[in-house]
């Protein structure tokens, strides 16, 4: 028996349809009771609960009880990471099941990826702070340079405080839409926050599309020096 990660146990967990509409459904970073995770996989309560189960016992969700209420959430950037990656492949090879209509473009140009911006407008902002030389990337490995430092105090971002965290910096996460990277980590969220903070953009309810106001896209490209499009 060969020794390693075993990545056929989490492909056939992932690989099943209804598993993988629930983890697709936690994508956003939100966080779901069994009763709408049955729903969003279109699978009775109790076929949810079988498959919740499992799940958690592979720690790709963790489950916090609040009340009556237990609800589940991806177990950390890293499993959102994965899902975005496997999206962009199963997009790539035109298996996607995104539905034609008037949220496609939406989600397309500005989504939650687990806690961090995807879509169009998340690629340009990747692409505009390395073409400012506040990230560097070689190969998959991106760091902040003094430059980058400067800039994201001056943002209201703290990069000690985000650095004291457990969870990486700065990553790369395949845009699925796009088929570029845009930026993860904590200091992918913290800009996310930081945008929200701003009321530059706001989240569409239940969805995980980032809807930027015009004046707010405006402002957005403007502070980060992102072309027009």
């Amino acid at each position: 028996m060969k020794l390693g990660p075993d990545i056929a146990r989490i492909a056939v967990l992932i690989g099943d349809p209804g598993r993988a509409n629930i983890l697709t459904a936690l994508a956003g970073g939100n966080a779901l009771t069994a009763s709408e995770l049955a729903v969003e996989a279109g699978v009775t309560k109790q076929t949810a609960s079988a498959h919740l189960t499992k799940l958690l016992a592979a720690r790709l969700l963790e489950v916090e009880q609040q009340g009556r209420h237990r609800y589940f959430r991806l177990h950390g950037d890293d499993v959102g990471d994965l899902l975005e990656s496997l999206m962009g492949v199963a997009a790539q090879r035109a298996t996607t099941r995104v539905r034609t209509g008037p949220k496609e473009p939406e989600l397309r140009r500005a989504r939650v990826c687990y806690d961090h911006l995807a879509g169009e407008l998340g690629v340009g902002l990747f692409d505009a702070m390395r073409a400012n030389t506040w990230l560097t990337l070689k190969d998959r490995d991106v760091e902040v340079t003094k430059s980058g430092r400067t800039f994201y105090a001056g943002f209201g971002i703290d990069l000690d405080e985000l650095k004291a965290e457990r969870r990486p910096l700065c990553r790369t996460c395949l845009d699925w839409s796009m088929r570029r990277s845009h930026l993860a980590g904590s200091l992918g969220a913290a800009l996310l926050a930081r945008i929200f903070e701003l009321g530059w953009a706001k989240r569409v309810k239940g969805t995980r599309i980032v809807s930027f106001s015009n004046a707010g896209e405006k402002a957005f490209k403007a502070q980060f020096a992102i072309k027009a499009s």
